[in-house]
């Protein structure tokens, strides 16, 4: 039994002793790979144009929300009990609709996220597949995983590059 261990742990030493080719292991971010793609460009554009009127519309209400607590802070000891009521209440609303108006900017952006996310995976798959038959890759490793990666190691730009062909 001992000498069945010692053969093991030899030739797992002796595995880990053999230097990983160059072409055996390779890094990618995917996530950088597709949202570097003009595909994803012309996709976070088209949501910006969507999504404009009501980011300039939650802007001006932060900023109406900011003049109105400064307004309580200074003149609130001032103001009579009706006066300070309303601004209160108005605070409230604004507050409630701008909560909800920053929501739906968020959703809108998570939707589009997931849509085109599910749109470009299929196409994602074929361009790893490629740069992974072309650079005889055995093993692709998440980038972020990764500490340290050597130059010619991350295929990160070469899959956006066969991204961009594909669309």
């Amino acid at each position: 039994m001992r000498k069945l261990t010692g053969v093991l742990c030899a030739g797992l030493l002796g595995m880990l002793a053999l230097p990983a080719q160059a072409a055996d292991v390779a890094v990618l971010d995917w996530r950088e790979a597709l949202l570097s793609t003009d595909a994803a460009q012309r996709s976070m554009n088209q949501l910006e144009n969507q999504i404009s009127g009501q980011r300039q519309q939650a802007q001006s209400l932060g900023q109406e929300l900011q003049q109105l607590q400064q307004r309580l802070q200074q003149d609130g000891a001032v103001m009579s009990d009706n006066e300070r009521q309303q601004a209160q209440q108005e605070l409230q609303q604004k507050g409630a609709e701008f909560q909800q108006l920053r929501g739906s900017i968020a959703q809108a952006q998570r939707q589009a996220e997931q849509q085109f996310l599910e749109q470009a995976d299929p196409k994602l798959q074929q361009a790893v597949e490629q740069v992974i038959n072309r650079h005889d890759v055995k093993v692709l490793i998440d980038r972020e995983a990764v500490i340290h990666v050597e130059d010619g190691l991350d295929l990160t730009s070469e899959v956006t590059q066969i991204l961009n062909s594909l669309n």
